[in-house]
């Protein structure tokens, strides 16, 4: 069976539309006592978001409205605009920007964690790491 069958849908009416908006391949393993928590978090004009930081477990993200500046260990900086998808793979690796990339306008995105009990689901890197690890970061636009 797929998202599509329409075998997975009640009778008696147009049945709802389904679309994939995204996926991931190689999704971590979580703790086996994970908690998954959705958040949903407004940036106001200009905010810069948290500091750089790590997350015990994965995150999926999606972006409702405005335009996600984001920036990830090892991966080039990329605004994420509504409709969009955003994935942190969680552990060691570091989530540098979660900015908003408008001045003028808030934006908003909602984004599901699979939290460590007893962690902190967002864990702040001190700027030593930070430079002792300057290397894993992509080069800056």
């Amino acid at each position: 069976m797929t998202h599509d069958d329409p075998s997975i849908f009640r009778p008696g009416g147009p049945p709802p539309k389904l679309e994939v908006v995204s996926t991931v391949a190689g999704v971590p393993q979580i703790h086996e006592k994970a908690e998954a928590m959705t958040i949903l978090v407004t940036l106001p004009p200009g905010s810069p978001g948290a500091v750089p930081h790590r997350h015990p477990g994965p995150a999926y993200g999606y972006v409702l409205k405005g335009a996600l500046r984001f920036e990830l260990e090892g991966e080039p900086e990329r605004v994420v605009r509504p409709g969009e998808t955003f994935w942190e793979p969680g552990g060691d690796v570091i989530h540098y920007q979660d900015a908003n990339a408008l001045d003028d306008e808030e934006s908003m995105f909602v984004v599901t964690m699979f939290c460590v009990p007893g962690q902190p689901m967002l864990i702040p890197v001190p700027e030593e790491e930070l430079e002792a690890r300057k290397d894993r970061r992509a080069p800056r636009p």
